[in-house]
């Protein structure tokens, strides 16, 4: 590829500019990924603990970038694991991401390398064993298994033989289409009728969730006063109420606001990033 012409206009534009120390410790700052506890996601906490006493398999469903993903990870590492010398580790709440595609050899890995376990050779029948026997002998109550609409229709059989053989509570995660793939077998369907919502944000939860974003998450020098309603009605329509989209405009917003020297996000500034996310 010939490289002459990027290069004179890299001439003629010159280098990037450089960030000064303080503009670029702001930066890092709010690229810095932090979690804030909602109310919706305190909801869906005690919802799993309820079913991970009652050794109760379930599935939560919601869209992408509502946050589920976050709020099911944040569960787990509220049990914080215990070992005692010469025992393996006790591990309450395990959770693994499914790998596109995933079939139970590859489900079983994932469950082992997360509880620490080296993976070894073996049939699928073999592999499944050591799998049971590992999860077992870590005292696992709860397995949440996040992207559970990529297991492949065989897998969920090894799902559901998890939850009744070791009675714990496998919990699926996924967008709608879990749903239509669960029902293809009728008793993985019923042992799964258990679900959760976990939707976007409206009306004043969205407003309530602005305001927490802009004092705990952004927390510049002068406020901006992101839940007044012209704002307000800039974000919610460029977000639909998905958290996550939230937090990328808020943020992209607020390094955008302080690179052109000002204290808080303006209208302006908020405009220009929220028309690039429509």
């Amino acid at each position: 590829m010939n490289s002459k012409p990027a290069q004179e206009v890299a001439q003629q534009l010159g280098n990037i500019p450089q960030n000064n120390e303080k503009l670029q410790a702001e930066i890092q700052r709010l690229n810095r990924k932090s979690f804030i506890p909602l109310e919706q996601v305190q909801i869906l906490h005690e919802w799993l603990e309820g079913k991970r006493q009652a050794r109760q398999c379930c599935r939560i469903l919601g869209e992408s970038r509502t946050g589920k993903t976050i709020a099911c990870d944040a569960y787990r590492l509220r049990h914080k694991p215990t070992q005692q010398p010469g025992k393996p580790p006790t591990v309450p709440v395990a959770y693994i991401s499914a790998s596109p595609e995933c079939s139970s050899k590859d489900l079983f890995r994932l469950i082992i390398e997360h509880l620490k376990y080296q993976m070894t050779k073996g049939t699928v029948a073999e592999i499944r064993e050591r799998t049971r026997r590992v999860l077992k002998g870590c005292g696992v109550e709860s397995l949440i298994i996040d992207e559970a609409d990529r297991l492949k229709p065989n897998t969920f059989k090894d799902v559901r033989d998890i939850g009744e053989e070791l009675e714990i509570s496998v919990v699926l995660v996924g967008t709608d289409r879990l749903d239509a793939v669960i029902g293809r077998d009728e008793q993985v369907k019923r042992r799964f009728q258990a679900g959760h919502r976990f939707g976007r944000l409206s009306g004043e939860d969205f407003k309530r969730t602005v305001e927490i974003w802009e004092r705990q998450i952004l927390r510049l020098p002068v406020a901006s006063n992101l839940s007044s309603k012209t704002m307000l009605k800039i974000l919610g329509e460029a977000t639909g109420g998905y958290i996550g989209l939230l937090d990328m405009i808020l943020r992209e917003a607020a390094i955008r606001a302080l690179k052109k020297g000002l204290q808080k996000v303006d209208l302006e500034t908020l405009k220009e990033v929220a028309a690039e996310y429509k």
